[in-house]
């Protein structure tokens, strides 16, 4: 291993359904064959009782830690997961994997219909969050694991582990739920719809057949990833970095790119398009659009003894998942007599702190894990 984390890793992957022994979805569509790209990282223990499922965010992928050959370019939550951080990789067993719909190794639109010998496309049928975790329950079966220790994600990823711990009340003895929602608000749908009506009103998106032609909706794709990413940061973050600084200045006044923060907002949607399907998109923010865990008839009964001890976390300047998001989840918990809890951290980047290096939260994460582990 490397100082100060994990070394290289490597992405594996695994056919977790057959077309034979399809995914039965919540809508009753099927799907087969499923693959699902997952990493690891530490070693599971002989009793099994140490393992940790990451679940990532919307334009995340299975690769959390660690590095694929370039030192410099480590896995997007490479601050909490190694030896001795927040996610001890000398304590925990790692399991990451990308999600069902995914544009990073595991089935998603993007991927060919055996049946036609085509890419799905807009024939790939919609799922529910819950349907991602029947397929990662499928994945924990084929690396040999039962109960977890803990499940945890931010964002989408929260919504993920949320979902799980209230379906499966046996699957894990702690939820971390970081940053996220028990269901959007409508300027939450608001922003999503702007970031698909993007990429649908491309001409370059045909229909969603764009793979057959060899041009996609890039232009559409960038201003969704633009858009969205300016609801990851807050103005503090913003005017720190940025402030009104020009890329050159005494230049004339015009319509292209002068602010540096315009120069950024061009560069995250550019390098976007080298890692991202627009279908993947699409259908991930269709999948948070209706989530709502809390509203489901005979949810009291369900949860009753619920053994799992949930912790939610939001940052102070997120203001797409604010405070009152998470204090609604632990209140619906609390509700029904679950064990939960609610911390606010001071951060001032906004969304994206979950991402970054925020001592109060990692020492949070930290000790939440540390709870009956063995």
């Amino acid at each position: 291993m490397e100082a100060g984390g994990l070394g290289e890793v490597k992405t594996e992957s695994v056919v977790c359904f057959t077309e034979e022994e399809p995914l039965v979805l919540e809508s009753g569509a099927t799907l087969g064959p499923v693959e699902v790209a997952y990493e690891t990282y530490g070693e599971l223990n002989g009793d099994g009782s140490n393992a940790v499922f990451v679940c990532h965010a919307l334009t995340g992928d299975a690769h959390a830690a660690g590095h694929h050959g370039d030192s410099a370019r480590r896995g997007w939550w490479d601050r909490l997961i190694g030896p001795g951080k927040p996610v001890d990789t000398d304590k925990f067993f790692v399991i990451s994997p990308n999600l069902l719909g995914g544009c990073q190794g595991t089935t998603g639109p993007s991927s060919v219909n055996p049946a036609s010998g085509e890419r799905y496309g807009l024939e790939f049928p919609m799922f529910s969050v819950r349907d991602l975790n029947t397929v990662h329950r499928r994945l924990l079966e084929k690396l040999g694991v039962g109960r977890l220790h803990a499940a945890l994600g931010g964002s989408l990823g929260g919504m993920q582990a949320l979902q799980w711990a209230i379906d499966d009340p046996q699957a894990m003895e702690l939820c971390a739920v970081v940053c996220a929602s028990a269901e959007l608000s409508a300027m939450n749908i608001a922003f999503s719809t702007v970031a698909r009506e993007a990429i649908m009103r491309d001409p370059d998106f045909q229909g969603g057949r764009y793979h057959e032609s060899g041009r996609g909706p890039n232009i559409g794709l960038a201003v969704a990833r633009m858009m969205a990413h300016i609801t990851y940061l807050s103005e503090e973050s913003f005017a720190h970095k940025f402030g009104r600084a020009r890329r050159i200045e005494g230049t004339e006044p015009g319509l292209g790119p002068d602010f540096e923060v315009e120069h950024y907002l061009h560069h995250q949607g550019a390098s976007f398009l080298s890692r991202f399907d627009a279908l993947t998109y699409l259908y991930l923010t269709r999948t948070m659009d209706y989530f709502t865990p809390f509203d489901e008839e005979g949810l009291d009964e369900a949860l009753r003894g619920n053994p799992t001890e949930f912790l939610a976390i939001s940052f102070s300047s997120d203001w797409r998942f604010a405070a009152p998001h998470s204090e609604r989840i632990v209140s619906e918990l609390k509700r029904r007599d679950l064990e939960a809890s609610h911390i606010e951290i001071e951060s001032p980047w906004g969304h994206d702190s979950f991402l970054l290096d925020v001592p109060e939260y990692h020492a949070a994460l930290a000790k939440f894990l540390q709870r009956d582990a063995s």
